[in-house]
């Protein structure tokens, strides 16, 4: 008897009670970070998001791409400047965070994904108005066309996936006199997947999770309420760079989504290993209190 086949069995026989679980659900999914970048990581990434669409789960996959806008920014000699985590943008900086976001790294994501079937479609907030913006205004400094939600037009993102497909969504919106706009695209996942009333929000990052204290990585904490992360957020500790994805996850869960999850996107098959284990990997966040 080949034992290696028995192991295969023996996963596939495990995950069976997930795959019912989740069967028909829908699982909102931002992507990012180093799993955006590296080669390896990328195709694992798609792996995921086929083997999971195949089994009958509903992924919706929401992207950004700042590396790669100051990557093209940089090579242009154009001034790459923030303000409180986003991203000044003139017209042309918009004009090149569309080119980037929507005409390469989208399109990049789709093709990935379609080496399995035709299963994936590319979409930004501003094709059939997806993603209805407004500016976003701070007091201090004009960021320009940077933008916050206003509205998500659910049902062209209900209609691919009654269709069969998996929305890929470039985080650009659009408002109402057709000006796009740059949104930060983890602000655009927690509007989308209440929008769908997702059953999973799960934002792949480069860390394992949230911490008692992020120094001590024994810290790490698997499960949390609502509660507990109001208190993390207050008692200042959350990372900086976590807290926007943090803020997202008690939006969206304060907002009918039922389950959020932060996790280490650079660990291969990590969307996999959360759906379809009894341990999971990361930090779950729940609407308990």
């Amino acid at each position: 008897m080949n034992m290696n086949n028995v192991l295969r069995a023996e996963v596939l026989v495990h995950a069976l009670p997930y795959i019912k679980e989740y069967y028909g659900k829908t699982v909102v999914i931002k992507y990012g970070g180093n799993a955006m970048v590296d080669e390896k990581l990328k195709e694992s990434v798609a792996t995921d998001i086929v083997l999971m669409k195949y089994v009958g789960i509903n992924p919706v996959i929401i992207h950004g791409g700042g590396p790669e806008i100051t990557k093209i920014m940089k090579k242009m000699n154009k001034k790459v400047q923030f303000v409180k985590g986003l991203r000044v943008t003139d017209k042309e900086t918009m004009e090149l965070v569309k080119m980037v976001l929507v005409g390469k790294v989208n399109k990049e994501i789709v093709t990935l994904i379609n080496r399995h079937g035709r299963i994936a479609v590319g979409i930004s907030g501003d094709d059939a108005e997806l993603i209805i913006a407004k500016k976003f205004v701070l007091p201090e400094v004009d960021l320009g066309f940077v933008g916050e939600v206003e509205k998500i037009n659910s049902e062209i993102l209900n209609g691919l996936i009654k269709d069969g497909f998996t929305p890929i969504i470039a985080s650009v919106g659009v408002g109402s006199d057709g000006q796009s706009y740059n949104i930060n695209a983890d602000l655009v996942t927690a509007k989308i997947a209440s929008a769908l009333k997702a059953d999973k929000l799960i934002f792949l990052t480069n860390v394992d999770g949230l911490y008692e204290d992020f120094e001590n990585k024994s810290s790490l904490i698997s499960e949390l309420s609502l509660a507990k992360c109001d208190e993390l957020i207050k008692g200042g500790k959350v990372d900086e760079g976590m807290l926007p994805k943090v803020k997202s996850c008690v939006a969206a869960l304060s907002d009918d989504v039922k389950k959020a999850h932060i996790l280490n996107g650079t660990v291969p098959h990590s969307l996999l290993l959360e759906i379809f284990t009894d341990e999971g990997i990361g930090t779950m966040i729940t609407t308990s209190r």
